[in-house]
């Protein structure tokens, strides 16, 4: 009934827009339009009346003597009076539809909300509503950490026996030549069996860099150089104290640690064997033991890389763009191939503690979309699906599925401040120009993971309203102030951990944009090129210095 009154409505609305256009300029006929326009409000009335089934209130409008068109009206006038009676018509129905959709905002923030006192563990939250935790709808975009760490673990002392490391994500031709191999044999070389019992063990134990200036790229970059030294003398690399994990969130003996962050680069036996062996004398002077006051500096940054494997460098395909180019070839191919197996194999596995940061970052940046998109398929209120018996096939094989981020999505570093003294910086501009490149092959693409020490940066991005851009709620520099004054001012855990996190957004991102002057770029690179991202290609609004 009501959908045949609103097409008699529309109807009616044509004809007299039909008359009035036909009449409004013949003064004796625009009586006549003004008696029939009274038959037409009339008639609508009872319309809406019968519509409504007798819940319309005829006093929601006022009938005064201007509800109706002078002789002289124009047709628009009367088309838009018409039109204004429409509207009312549908006052009650636009309420309910606004009604409705605060109803659905209510539920998407009350399922935030749960998601968020889920990552907090908050127990009491769940009591007042009157519901365990268990009840709470799966998020798609967040991890099961525990569970994940596990086995994450558990691969990591099993890869021995396995062909293929775990934690490289596709073939062989998505990633640089020999990933797969180079993985396996790195993680070999750095777990010996019976490593607390063989004699003949040679071990490098060194420190990450402290150097007052030297950011998170320097340092992973640093250990790099010692792991290929390591791997071409034969020794086991052995990073001890790393200053950055030196805050209250690593816990026990993860505190100054990597292994806060990371699965460790050796395992326990040959890491307390080598803090053994090197408190004897005779151990450093015999070479069993070195450390990096042992080594030049220009061997542990620009030292050989190891050829065990040949030159797989030479066979890399030319995914980098820069200045509208590919680059075939440059003289530290050699570097960039290494380095990314290096880091690659340093951050292979993510610990508990790293994982719910990542679980914090998307929380945070798409935990909204995530609740939309559950309630697209909860069938109402989520909170009356309690007790709901979760199958095998959820918590053995589908719990191992990544974490749900809204795709496609691509990731941009934008480095200025103080690295201007090492390399040409970029404005925005330059690095939206490269994306909008990448979306005028991609159109689907519209969505941004923005990573950048600068305010002005962040600021800048919301002119772009043709992209959505997701970042990290921290506060940003403001000047040119040097990078270490900037990470004082945050604190060493916050300057430690945001970076980290979108470093691992965007080795995840489907598509990348950078700067490969920048060591933090460089390295997000090689992650990606070992991440199966290598066909993604990558855009760099520079060259790096070095090559």
């Amino acid at each position: 009934m009501e959908a045949k009154g609103n097409m008699s409505i529309k109807s009616l609305e044509r004809i007299v827009s039909e008359k009035a256009l036909k009449l409004g300029n013949s003064f004796p006929c625009q009586i006549c339009v003004v008696g029939f326009l009274c038959g037409i409000c009339l008639t609508s009335l009872f319309l809406a009346a019968l519509t409504t089934l007798g819940t319309f209130e005829i006093a929601a409008f006022s009938f005064s003597s201007s509800a109706f068109p002078p002789c002289n009206s124009t047709s628009s006038q009367i088309i838009n009076m018409v039109a204004s009676i429409d509207r009312k018509l549908n006052w009650k129905n636009k309420a309910e539809t606004e009604e409705d959709n605060n109803d659905e905002d209510d539920q998407v923030k009350l399922l935030v909300s749960a998601w968020d006192n889920l990552l907090q563990n908050n127990e009491d939250y769940f009591k007042k509503l009157g519901m365990n935790k268990s009840d709470v709808p799966n998020a798609p975009h967040l991890e099961n950490c525990e569970e994940r760490t596990r086995v994450r673990e558990r691969l990591d002392t099993q890869i021995a026996n396995q062909t293929s490391p775990p934690w490289i994500n596709g073939g062989d031709e998505e990633n640089y030549p020999l990933t797969r191999r180079v993985q396996r044999d790195i993680w070999i070389h750095q777990h010996p069996l019976d490593c607390g019992e063989k004699k003949n063990l040679k071990f490098l134990v060194a420190d990450w860099e402290t150097l007052p200036g030297f950011g998170i790229g320097a340092q992973i970059a640093g250990m790099t150089g010692l792991l290929a030294i390591a791997v071409n003398e034969n020794r086991i690399l052995v990073a001890n104290h790393y200053n950055r994990a030196d805050h209250d969130g690593c816990k026990g003996s993860s505190r100054g640690s990597w292994s806060c962050y990371f699965l460790p680069e050796t395992s326990k036996e040959c890491r307390k064997r080598a803090l053994e062996v090197m408190k004897k004398r005779e151990a450093w002077e015999s070479g069993v033991v070195t450390g990096k006051h042992n080594y030049s500096s220009k061997e542990i940054w620009s030292g050989h890389v190891p050829k065990l494997w040949g030159k797989p460098w030479s066979d890399m395909k030319p995914t980098t763009e820069i200045n509208g180019s590919l680059v075939s070839a440059h003289r530290k191919m050699d570097r960039r191939w290494w380095r990314a197996q290096a880091v690659r194999y340093l951050m292979r596995f993510q610990t508990e503690y790293t994982c719910g940061l990542m679980n914090a970052a998307r929380q945070s940046a798409f935990g909204k979309e995530a609740a939309e998109i559950v309630l697209s398929t909860a069938g109402g209120d989520w909170r009356k699906n309690k007790n709901k018996i979760r199958s095998e096939m959820e918590e053995d094989v589908w719990w191992n599925h990544k974490p749900w981020v809204p795709r496609p999505i691509l990731s941009l570093h934008v480095r200025m401040g103080d690295k201007a003294c090492e390399m040409r910086v970029a404005a925005l501009e330059e690095y939206m120009r490269l994306a909008d490149r990448i979306r005028d092959r991609f159109p689907e693409l519209n969505r941004i993971w923005l990573s950048t020490e600068m305010k002005e940066v962040v600021d800048t991005s919301k002119s772009y309203g043709q992209w959505r851009f997701y970042y990290t709620e921290v506060a940003r520099q403001v000047g040119n102030k040097s990078m270490a004054a900037y990470e004082a001012s945050l604190g060493r855990e916050m300057s430690t951990n945001y970076p980290l996190v979108n470093f691992l957004m965007a080795s995840e991102a489907d598509f990348f944009v950078g700067a490969l002057g920048s060591t933090w770029c460089f390295l997000i690179d090689g992650m990606r090129n070992t991440g199966g991202k290598v066909l993604s290609g990558y855009l760099s609004v520079n060259k790096d210095r070095f090559w």
